[in-house]
């Protein structure tokens, strides 16, 4: 259920930004793409055997400025985007991808870059007994993000456009259940756009150019939750909680810096210090360990109307136990959905090893 609560920040704040009492423009995209699974971990080397195919279809929606927000980021697109993919490994299986995305525009809008987040499902994850070979996906249900740069040319012909580059699929679980190694797929891509009311284009409205009012620090406090299992598969998931508190300084319309200080309460992290204390007691672990942590962040807050991306880097000052080094990271959401009210989730991970997905609220005062 987790990975749902992903995408349903995404559909609201489509849904939301869509009920407006302006028009709406809408057009439809198909893409086929060809590529290959990278080798970001020796221990999915033996799952990469052929080359990767399959199709994105999106719905995307215009925008021309009439929210502010708009302009300011040269009028992107929003919509769902709907993904199969076939990895060419019979252990790998098949993966059927539901998205929100977001299009911005470069040089003259003839440039694209794409970023989506939803779910995925795959039809083969490991199993113990009947498919122990797949150690990238230890569930069925996944998260999963994809990057697209196309160079396009729309309503070539009667509202049909081209439409070619490349794009990065990834699908991972974010350790909510071992195995978790997953899987990044690069590949070439090649489609037709379609919009049924070409005859129709609407003017862009000139985007704000009034100052920006400077703001005041601002202080965050949040809670977020979720539950994960450490990469010894079998050992169960256990729920986690994290107190979060920074302070967050407007530097323009679009940014805001943070720094502040998180406090970590992992249920997994106990039953993983009794395991070492066992299984590895050439490491010194002797099993009374304190299994919270401490840590200290900086961090960047970008705002796109009601929703933002939040990037943080943090580092423990409270680190009883060794557990993937003493660096972390988040990349996730926020959705402010009353005033500064807000919903969020984000993945926390060290390096490219992700830890839990946390799934929260806060207020930002």
């Amino acid at each position: 259920m987790k990975y749902i609560y992903t995408f349903l920040i995404l559909l609201v704040y489509f849904c939301c930004t869509a009920q407006n009492k302006y028009a709406t423009r809408y057009y439809f995209d198909a893409h086929y793409f060809y590529g290959t699974i990278l080798e970001h971990n020796p221990d999915i080397s033996h799952l990469i055997t052929q080359h990767p195919e399959g199709v994105v279809l999106s719905y995307n929606r215009k925008t021309y400025g009439d929210r502010p927000w708009e302009g300011w980021y040269n009028y992107p697109d929003y919509g769902v985007s709907f993904i199969y993919q076939d990895m060419q490994n019979e252990f790998l299986g098949d993966n059927y991808g539901l998205y929100g995305h977001m299009n911005f525009y470069f040089l003259k809008k003839n440039i694209q870059f794409r970023l989506g987040q939803g779910i995925a499902i795959t039809t083969n994850p490991y199993d113990r007994n009947s498919n122990y070979i797949n150690n990238a996906y230890g569930s069925r249900l996944l998260s999963s993000t994809y990057i697209k740069l196309n160079y396009t040319r729309p309503s070539l012909y009667k509202g049909i456009g081209l439409e070619t580059g490349g794009t990065i699929i990834h699908y991972s679980n974010a350790s909510s259940k071992a195995p978790n190694n997953s899987t990044n797929t690069f590949a070439f891509t090649v489609g037709l756009t379609y919009d049924p009311n070409y005859t129709e284009e609407r003017s862009y409205i000139a985007k704000d150019s009034t100052t920006f009012k400077n703001q005041s620090l601002r202080f965050n406090l949040a809670i977020l939750a979720g539950a994960n299992e450490t990469d010894v598969i079998g050992s169960g998931r256990y729920p986690f909680v994290t107190f979060s508190g920074y302070v967050d300084k407007r530097i323009g319309r679009k940014n805001a810096l943070q720094l502040g200080a998180d406090f970590f309460v992992s249920e997994f992290l106990k039953e993983y210090i009794k395991y070492r204390s066992i299984a590895f007691p050439e490491d010194g672990i002797d099993g009374t360990e304190d299994y919270k942590r401490v840590g200290l962040t900086a961090g960047h807050e970008l705002f796109i109307g009601d929703l933002s991306v939040v990037t943080q880097i943090g580092y423990y000052v409270y680190y009883p136990v060794p557990y993937q080094g003493r660096w972390y990271n988040r990349l996730g959401l926020k959705y402010y959905f009353y005033k500064d009210i807000f919903a969020n989730v984000t993945v926390k991970s060290h390096g490219a090893t992700a830890e839990g997905v946390e799934f929260g609220m806060g207020i930002r005062l």
